[in-house]
């Protein structure tokens, strides 16, 4: 491979190969550790995904560990689930074994590292597979504490068009008891937001005495969007009171929940659509974001560890409400959003992207790749808007939601231009981490691209 090729710098891409969901994301022994749906030596998605491995000191400068686990001994996929570590400071992993033809109703195996290093897994035990409940889809277990026992959600499509989590709970993370389904709702409830006739990735947690269920919505193997609800939860069942869209666009989806080295609660996203110039890899992995409850509305932003990276920049005004920048890196963008607001970025040979605000949202044009040129945030007028710009990838995010937009990624300089806006703009210059593993056996190199 190209070890200059330009790709981002601050969301994680494979060396090579084919990603997907993130999983498992764990701060242990001074560093987190990432897990991803993983298929080597091709850029499109196949059913016989590994889990890749990742380490990190701060969930920006992330390096690659290799293959965690492999299909094989009874797996033709190792999809996804999720991580825990026990009361004894033991981990497993909980993860979808599927095996052909049939892959949508998937069996919950398990598996624990060989040491401390978490970069080897030995498989073990295959759990269960789909209940009789009417179950048609299966898959991805999510495991968390629930008092003095062990939970799990497992993500379920019901015959009838409902989508559902269906409910296990364990003493001791080894016997599991099936306690019917904790979660359910038609794909024919619109009410606030339509959350599709399958949950992936369903998952479950606490803020400020509000439990949350976030999970990515599918139908017919249509991948939506990321739906959430609000509400309580008790004895394995969630109720919420209310449903919410948290991303928007086509290429945020499968989020991973899990809790920064400082407790607080965040999500990482599998990013579609962003791909390599040369054809070495495609997809990648958000920023982090830390969450927060603004009332029943589930807000998403940019977790503070980009601030390491980030250095006061500067927007010149050139008239009016216009400011503009040569960027020769990556950037993070604040701005207050007005019914006139436009954020454009341009190079040399032609647009790249247009964000407009029309009094109820921004309309958001991009070139370079159909199956992502339009796509719709709604922010009110006078709310803040940032905008995070990297090689290949913007990262928007507001009170009312998130987006992400793949760009092509481009070897020449970029043009910021923001009108507009009310106030003066802020920008802050980011320069990702300079070193990244180039193959497997994590061999550094230098990455001094970014946008031109």
């Amino acid at each position: 491979m190209n070890a200059h090729e330009p790709r981002p710098a601050l969301h994680f891409t494979a060396a090579e190969g084919w990603i997907n969901d993130p999983l498992g994301v764990t701060w242990k022994d001074g560093q987190y550790h990432l897990f991803y749906q993983y298929v080597p030596g091709r850029t499109t998605w196949a059913s016989n995904c590994h889990w890749g491995h990742a380490t990190s000191p701060d969930m920006i400068a992330w390096t690659e560990q290799g293959v965690a686990v492999a299909p094989g001994e009874g797996d033709d996929g190792v999809w996804s689930g999720s991580i825990v570590t026990g009361t004894d400071g033991a981990a497993t992993m909980f993860y979808t074994s599927v095996t052909e033809p049939d892959i949508g109703v998937g069996t919950v195996r398990t598996a624990t590292p060989d040491d401390a290093s978490w970069t080897t897994w030995t498989k073990g035990t295959k759990l269960m597979t789909a209940p009789d409940l009417g179950v048609v889809a299966y898959r991805d277990p999510f495991v968390f504490r629930d008092g003095d026992q062990w939970r799990m959600f497992v993500g379920a499509g019901l015959e009838g068009g409902t989508a559902a989590a269906v409910s296990y709970s364990s003493p001791d993370l080894s016997r599991w008891t099936l306690d019917g389904v904790a979660a359910q709702r038609n794909g024919t409830e619109t009410d606030r937001v339509w959350t599709g006739t399958m949950w992936e990735c369903p998952q479950l947690f606490e803020i400020g005495g509000s439990h949350v269920l976030v999970t990515s919505i599918w139908e017919d193997d249509v991948l939506h969007y990321v739906a959430y609800g609000v509400g309580s939860y008790s004895g394995g069942k969630f109720t919420a009171r209310s449903w919410g869209q948290l991303s928007f666009g086509k290429s945020y989806y499968a989020p991973s929940f899990f809790r920064d080295k400082d407790g607080a609660p965040s999500l990482i996203f599998w990013v579609r659509g962003v791909v390599s110039p040369e054809g070495q890899w495609a997809s990648a992995l958000s920023i982090p974001h830390t969450l927060t409850l603004d009332g029943d509305t589930l807000v998403a932003t940019p977790h503070a560890d980009l601030a390491t990276y980030s250095q006061p920049g500067h927007l010149e005004h050139v008239g009016g409400s216009v400011f503009e920048t040569v960027l020769d890196g990556g950037a993070d963008l604040r701005c207050t959003v007005t019914a006139a607001a436009v954020i454009h970025l341009a190079t040399l040979d032609g647009p790249l992207a247009t964000l407009r605000h029309d009094g109820e949202g921004l309309r958001v044009t991009a070139a370079g790749n159909a199956d992502f040129a339009y796509a719709f945030l709604p922010a009110d007028e006078g709310s803040e808007l940032r905008v995070i710009i990297d090689a290949g990838v913007l990262e928007l995010s507001g009170r009312k939601g998130i987006m992400a937009v793949p760009l092509p990624i481009v070897d020449s300089p970029v043009t910021l231009t923001v009108s507009g806006a009310a106030g003066t703009p802020l920008l802050s210059m980011i320069t990702g981490p300079a070193a990244r593993a180039e193959d497997l056996h994590l061999a550094a190199t230098s990455l001094p691209y970014l946008l031109g």
